[in-house]
């Protein structure tokens, strides 16, 4: 395993991070198709074993099961301080008012909830999910810093804005002598490349390390254009990856990887790698090839013209964030 700064910043993260949104059980959120805990276990002993210890989730996966089923695979399979331990804020896990937003209530409540389905008194990396544009930033950034500075925070990060939001909070937190962002987490891969255009760039600028989510494009990014699998023909999310545009993409990981004689989830991962501004992409894995294909990708180096053919196809789209 390969090691990177997170940003500027002195942690060390592996190259490659565990996505835990698809542990947890299916009847408690959203997605039907996540694992239950025992059929998790495997994939958190095969992180351990090939040094992912950068592991990702969230209060609102699977109605914090996934939280619950991270903070006991820590306690199996490793031991707190080897794992960096990255969870999130922001969407709604109650109706009352501390259930959901980036409200002083919501923030400190809702860590304090996460950290007792996680078992520990820390976090490595908070996120919020979201930018919450009904809570002035001051109160959200001066909240995270009180986390920080009460020990329960390491390092803050965000997740899927636009780069102006971004930016005004890290204004606010600049002015009043409040930690600011390390990290930014937003869906980067070869067939979504908008963050290219102004949060990359500003990232770049400031010292934030990237830690995208959906480096594989939900799975398009390593199959042949109109494969699917049980996940990807019922996930509505996606579903959106189902796009005429995105072919000629997929056609070049197919021909690049054929050509290397590797998976094109290699390649996929390689080309997100590539990129300065990343330190750690979160893959998530529910088959035992995941994770080792992601860790072969650390070895693979793509040259200027494998990198140039698989970006050229490309064409602007709609930015989303899901």
């Amino acid at each position: 395993m390969e090691f990177r700064r997170l940003g500027r910043t002195g942690l060390r993260v592996s190259r490659i991070g565990l996505g835990c949104m698809s542990y947890g059980r299916a009847s408690a959120g959203m997605h039907r198709w996540t694992l239950d805990e025992d059929a998790a276990a495997p994939f958190f002993r095969q992180a351990v074993e090939l040094g992912v210890t950068f592991w990702d989730t969230a209060n609102v996966y699977q109605g914090g099961t996934s939280e619950e089923f991270v903070g006991r695979a820590i306690t199996r399979f490793s031991r707190r301080e080897e794992i960096v331990l990255a969870t999130k804020v922001s969407g709604k896990v109650h109706d009352g008012p501390g259930g959901s937003g980036l409200s002083r209530k919501a923030i400190l409540e809702q860590a304090d909830a996460s950290l007792r389905r996680l078992g520990t008194d820390y976090i490595d990396v908070y996120y919020i999910h979201r930018f919450d544009p009904e809570t002035p930033v001051e109160e959200t950034m001066q909240a995270l810093d009180d986390l920080v500075r009460a020990g329960k925070v390491r390092y803050l990060g965000a997740s899927s804005m636009w780069a102006w939001q971004f930016a005004k909070a890290q204004h606010a937190a600049v002015l009043n002598g409040w930690t600011t962002f390390s990290a930014m987490q937003d869906q980067y891969n070869v067939l979504k490349r908008e963050e290219e255009r102004d949060m990359i760039p500003m990232c770049l600028d400031q010292g934030v390390g990237l830690t995208p989510y959906s480096p594989l494009a939900k799975g398009r990014a390593t199959r042949p254009w109109g494969h699917q699998t049980g996940r990807s023909s019922s996930d509505d999310v996606a579903k959106v990856f189902d796009r005429g545009v995105d072919e000629p993409v997929v056609n070049a990981i197919q021909k690049v990887a054929e050509d290397r004689g590797v998976a094109m989830a290699q390649v996929a991962l390689a080309w997100v790698l590539s990129k300065p501004v990343v330190s750690c992409p979160i893959v998530g894995a529910t088959r035992p090839h995941h994770l080792r294909d992601a860790v072969a990708a650390l070895d693979l180096r793509l040259t200027d013209a494998e990198i140039a053919e698989l970006e050229a196809p490309y064409q602007p789209q709609d930015n989303y964030w899901w």
